[in-house]
């Protein structure tokens, strides 16, 4: 069998990975998947690919450790084949699989040596967080207090970045399964050959097997990718979690803890029409029918398994005798199940309630007359068998797992997970202009909006004929309207308007539920969610709320919502906008100012966080992010939005999946309980980050929003052109038509930068503010700042991971690509100034954390990046000199784009946080 070099090896690296003690295994594993998948391409392509792809590597090590220039490695790679080229590309990435998978099963693997060495509480962990709590005065009766307002829910977008076909994900589970059965190596020689072989056929496996689809994802296809995660991680996780939770409870504040629901989910795939002419009312139908589907096939998986385990007998053991009324009831309500109950079984009703439970869960599945009327009538018969257990001594007899089926059955009912529904305040507007038959609707001021707003809240049809324009928008609500009652109260999340500029976007979604019937006890039954995205929406998000706050109709609707408003705030367009100090700087100020609003209006605000999975969008550490958030903020509730390849690398490892929620749990507990005390320094900090902001604001713009050169540029130092015709969402990567920056999606336009290996959305702007601040200021206040200050903190580390995966001499070989256009060198007018821009934000943070090197403070990331440094190099590189040979030849070879398309998935795979 060929084996491939160990890329940990002192001949593989100059500068040798320094692996710490607990990361030796870590190292072993990278060295097992990375022979077997030297195997696999020597089997596939031959021994002489798997050498040319040694010598890639080789060389893109030594161009990295040795200094060499970037040109030698990207000589090595020119003109190469296309089958070649896709191959290589196939190569790398399943390399990256191998490091990524090692590494995950690294952090289960840690979490165990924690539990096994000492108290065994893994920092950020429930356990020890609520152990730090205890420490610091949080006694049981304010932690019982905080509980019943705790709730945590991730909410799962459908932005791909990183979209693995279901069938990849399922092989990958396989290998994690076979690493995770050997994490300690504690099986036999022979054990340890079979799991090899195991990893070795899924490996195989996925590599004759396309990453992608040949066809653009429909809606469909969407949800399928987010429904693994939610259940068949998630739905496994979750009674988990708040077993974990209860046990740190009883560990250091005794008693018996019963947790309600803490976690919730929610969705967006289906449901988020902003933009995307594919999604409405049909969409939001199939989707929650799929969902209903998807959870009720979990509830038969977990009955199944209940009905063999409890095989109590009335001659054994006392039954409660609503259980022996419930089988009796069912029988008559099913008499084709009940007639293939096993006489065998006729003392065992605990089993034989359960295959009728099973029955029935079928019929609702189909729609039959037999259906379960919702998920209460479901719950219900698991209470039942729970109970009669609890009273005739089966706590420790099946008990402990029906409790767990009734904790899903709580969260997920028989909706899954619930819906958000999104649109763009522009589509209400238009709506609402053909409804009353005004042109000018959309340009009267807020106000005048308003007003009319309010005669409509009165209407009770809507004007005929019905306008083609509003028909749509009027058909969600109606579809809002008869679907609730069939799929429960929670199916929906909020309804969220994009773009939200005035107390009228949200008084225009009311008129229109209104008018399309949408109202039950004579209110809407949504919550509407006004989403500021733009720095400047920011800065006017306390007087629109005011405004809101301060309507009668408005007031009344938030008064049949418990007196709590959802507040959407945009991270992604913020930052796109003015850069990612200008972004990060308002999104503080407006917690600050509607927070203060909630004292004073006694309306709480539930803030939503539009988060993407690249830093510049909101990514990095939610754990970090939730304890730099300003005092009062969080109150024991955080809505996320996840998406992209975040969703894989948290949620794809059900044990990693416990450890993501846990820390963020952990986080909101901190924060919530014992936030940050006052800081009389804060004050000095505040002035210092409005002035970072605004010089950070001022160079961002001057490049992105006011060069003349910028967009072609733009278009041409990146592949956004590739990126734009990629089939990994059913979105536009537009809003509407329009050309130019401003149009573009914020998740093209920050992937289209991470592609190209510059990071730029995350830094531009930074550099420049940061050596203002330091000439002014000096560098102690800023360390200070840095130290001292999470907010300030967070945002310096975020910015300094991206700069470490960031490569500014392949980005000059992207660059390249603009020189020759018929707007002139763009390349020589543009990439000066870019570079040093670079050069000023390494430069600068260096200064702050008084370090030489990027990284030095977190040497796990450090060794991360150089891990897969070797891999994604030649992949860049290949990219560039595709795209060339592609625009050369007008875009018109579909064999040179789907190439293309591979590096763009590959690349993604290999540096992460993209998108």
């Amino acid at each position: 069998m060929t084996a491939t070099t160990d890329p940990t090896s002192p001949s593989a690296l100059r500068e040798q990975l320094d692996f710490a003690p607990t990361d030796a295994l870590l190292r072993e594993d990278v060295k097992i998947l990375g022979a077997l998948v030297g195997e696999i391409l020597a089997e596939q392509r031959g021994d002489g690919f798997l050498e040319r792809v040694e010598r890639l590597r080789r060389a893109a090590i030594a161009r990295r450790e040795a200094d060499a220039p970037v040109a030698e490695l990207a000589e090595a790679l020119s003109d190469t084949g296309l089958a070649e080229a896709a191959d290589l590309v196939r190569a790398f990435s399943t390399y990256f699989q191998a490091v990524n998978l090692a590494e995950r099963v690294h952090r289960i693997r840690r979490r165990r040596d924690h539990e096994r060495a000492g108290d065994g509480a893994q920092p950020g962990g429930l356990r020890a967080v609520i152990g730090e709590l205890a420490r610091d005065g949080v006694d049981a009766a304010e932690l019982a207090a905080l509980l019943p307002r705790l709730r945590i829910e991730p909410v799962f977008t459908a932005h791909p970045t990183e979209a693995v076909r279901r069938v990849l994900l399922n092989k990958e589970r396989q290998i994690v399964a076979a690493l995770v059965e050997d994490i300690d190596r504690s099986r036999t020689p022979a054990e340890r050959s079979a799991g090899l072989q195991r990893i070795r056929l899924a490996l195989g496996a996925s590599w004759q097997t396309a990453e992608a689809p040949t066809a653009k994802p429909s809606v469909g296809d969407e949800f399928e990718h987010v429904g693994f995660y939610l259940s068949e991680v998630l739905y496994r996780v979750l009674p988990v979690f708040h077993e974990t939770f209860e046990a740190a409870l009883r560990e250091h504040h005794g008693g018996d803890w019963h947790l309600p629901d803490v976690l919730g989910f929610g969705s967006w795939v289906g449901g988020d029409m902003d933009g995307n002419p594919n999604v409405g009312a049909d969409t939001i139908a199939a989707t929650l029918a799929a969902q209903r589907r998807m959870v009720l096939a979990a509830y038969r998986r977990d009955i199944e398994a209940l009905a063999e385990l409890l095989s109590q007998s009335t001659t054994r053991v006392g039954v409660d005798h609503a259980v022996l009324a419930r089988v009796d009831e069912y029988r008559a309500l099913l008499p084709a199940a009940a007639a293939r109950l096993h006489p065998r079984h006729a003392d065992m009703p605990y089993r034989n309630l359960l295959v009728l439970v099973t029955a029935r869960l079928w019929a609702t599945t189909h729609d039959e007359t037999e259906a379960y009327p919702d998920a209460a009538a479901f719950e219900a018969d698991l209470a039942l068998v729970a109970d009669s257990l609890q009273a005739n001594g089966g706590e420790h007899a099946g008990g402990f797992a029906v409790r767990r089926l009734q904790r899903r059955a709580r969260c997920f009912g028989f909706h899954l997970a619930s819906l958000d529904l999104r649109q763009d305040s522009a589509m209400h507007d238009a709506a609402l202009a053909a409804l009353l038959d005004d042109e000018g609707w959309a340009e009267r001021a807020a106000g005048d909006r308003a007003a009319r707003l309010h005669a409509l809240l009165d209407r009770a049809t809507v004007p005929q004929p019905e306008a083609a324009a509003a028909r749509s928008v009027l058909d969600v609500f109606r579809t809002v309207a008869a679907l609730r009652p069939q799929y429960g109260e929670r199916v929906f999340g909020p309804y969220i308007v994009s773009m939200s500029r005035s107390a009228a976007d949200a008084l225009a979604v009311l008129a229109l539920a209104r008018l399309a019937g949408c109202v039950e006890d004579d209110e809407v039954p949504l919550d509407v969610a006004p989403l500021f995205e733009t720095v400047a929406d920011l800065e006017a998000a306390e007087a629109t709320l005011r405004e809101l706050f301060a309507d009668p109709a408005y007031r009344r609707h938030l008064a049949a919502r418990g007196d709590r408003q959802v507040v959407m705030l945009g991270y992604s367009d913020s930052a796109k906008d003015g850069g990612i100090i200008a972004s990060r700087w308002a999104l503080q100020q407006t917690q600050i100012a509607l927070s203060a609003l909630a004292r004073e209006s006694g309306v709480r605000i539930a803030f939503f966080h539009g988060r993407g999975g690249s830093v510049s969008r909101g990514g990095g550490k939610t754990e970090r992010a939730v304890i730099a958030a300003p005092r009062g903020s969080v109150d024991g509730y955080l809505r996320l939005t996840e998406q992209g390849e975040v969703i894989h690398r948290k949620y794809g490892i059900r044990a990693i999946a416990l450890r993501n929620l846990e820390q963020t749990t952990g986080a909101v507990l901190r924060a919530s309980l014992r936030p940050r005390p006052p800081e009389p320094r804060e004050a000095r900090w505040r002035e210092v980050a409005a002035e970072l902001a605004a010089d950070a604001r001022a160079h961002y713009r001057a490049l992105v929003h006011e060069h003349p050169d910028f967009p072609a540029y733009f278009r041409a130092a990146t592949p956004i052109d590739v990126i734009e015709r990629l089939r990994i969402g059913s979105r536009p990567s537009k809003r509407g038509s329009r050309g130019g920056v401003e149009s573009l999606r914020a998740i093209p336009w920050v992937f289209s930068w991470s592609q190209n290996r510059s990071g730029l959305t995350a830094w531009h702007g930074v550099g420049t503010a940061l050596e203002r601040a330091l000439e002014t200021h000096g560098r102690e206040l800023l360390a200070e700042m840095a130290r001292d200050w999470p907010f300030f903190g967070t945002l310096v580390d975020d910015v300094e991971m991206v700069l470490a995966k960031s490569d500014p001499a392949i980005f000059e070989r992207y660059s390249l690509l603009a020189a020759g256009l018929p707007e002139g060198d763009l390349h020589a007018r543009l990439h000066p100034g870019i570079a040093a821009e670079f050069a000023r934000t390494r430069d600068g943070i260096l200064a702050i954390k008084d370090e030489a090197d990027l990284l030095a403070h977190d040497p796990r990331l450090r060794q991360s990046i150089r891990l897969r440094n070797p891999y994604v190099d030649p992949i860049s590189l290949l990219q560039v000199d595709l795209l060339a040979r592609w625009r050369d030849g007008g875009r018109e070879d579909d064999a040179l784009l789907q190439a293309l398309m591979a590096t763009v998935n590959g690349i993604a795979a290999g540096i992460q946080n993209t998108g």
